[in-house]
């Protein structure tokens, strides 16, 4: 059983240090997921017996540093969930997944606006209408599968534009209403199933890699979603920048 962290009035630490630690320590244990409300003001002065100041100095410092993001008239959300470690990940999918110096071939699937699916509002925080693209990807003979969701509002009159010769993140950076701050990115193994494996051209169950990124504006807001999926039986190559 998890014990719950409280105040040390005792500590040389000071309370809004002790109260942006604890929340800090909720998001990045996973406690408080990617995309929930966490407590209110009110709640969080009551819990620890502090005062509002107190929790609006730590909540400020988790939105300054991208771990939370404030909806007016919503609440606080939780944007973020992995500690930032002073490096920088190349964002670019062939350089990031498989090298530099690969030969890409993109089939565009699907391509239309819609409504998210709950799944996609929790991440980008918003159910207005989404950008939604669906595509098949050779990669040097590798098969990959590419969802991209985008607000319209976050990327507007991209109609006209021919995605098979662009990477959407480069859209984003060219026609997008925010600037790219950052890109969380997170790992995942799971079966494929249905229309994947059948795109994919694999049995149903085969194992899978799922490559979510989650694009982040300056202002700590998410901007877009890019998922890519592949079979388990292709090769990773991740480079790292260390932040001069």
């Amino acid at each position: 059983m998890k014990i719950e962290r409280t105040i040390d009035r005792e500590s040389k630490l000071k309370l809004y240090v002790q109260i942006y630690s604890i929340i800090r320590d909720k998001i990045e244990s996973g406690e408080w997921p990617l995309g929930i409300q966490i407590p209110t003001e009110d709640e969080l002065c009551k819990t620890y017996d502090v005062s509002k100041v107190t929790v609006r100095d730590a909540v400020q410092e988790l939105v300054r540093e991208g771990y939370l993001k404030r909806l007016q008239g919503k609440g606080t959300f939780v944007t973020y969930s992995i500690p930032q470690l002073g490096l920088m990940m190349r964002t670019r999918l062939s350089d990031c997944l498989y090298g530099e110096g690969v030969t890409v071939n993109k089939k565009i699937l699907e391509r239309d606006f819609r409504k998210p699916p709950e799944e996609i509002k929790k991440i980008l925080m918003t159910d207005d209408e989404i950008n939604y693209i669906l595509c098949k990807n050779h990669i040097n003979g590798i098969l990959l599968i590419e969802e991209s969701f985008v607000p319209v509002f976050e990327l507007p009159d991209i109609d006209d534009e021919d995605l098979l010769y662009k990477q959407f993140l480069d859209l984003i950076v060219e026609k997008g209403t925010k600037k790219i701050s950052r890109i969380i990115q997170i790992f995942e193994i799971t079966a494929l199933k249905g229309e994947t494996a059948y795109q994919l051209e694999v049995k149903e169950g085969s194992p899978g890699l799922v490559v979510n990124r989650i694009v982040m504006s300056s202002d700590g807001n998410p901007i877009a979603y890019v998922r890519y999926i592949g079979s388990g039986n292709n090769k990773m190559q991740m480079e790292f920048e260390r932040i001069k």
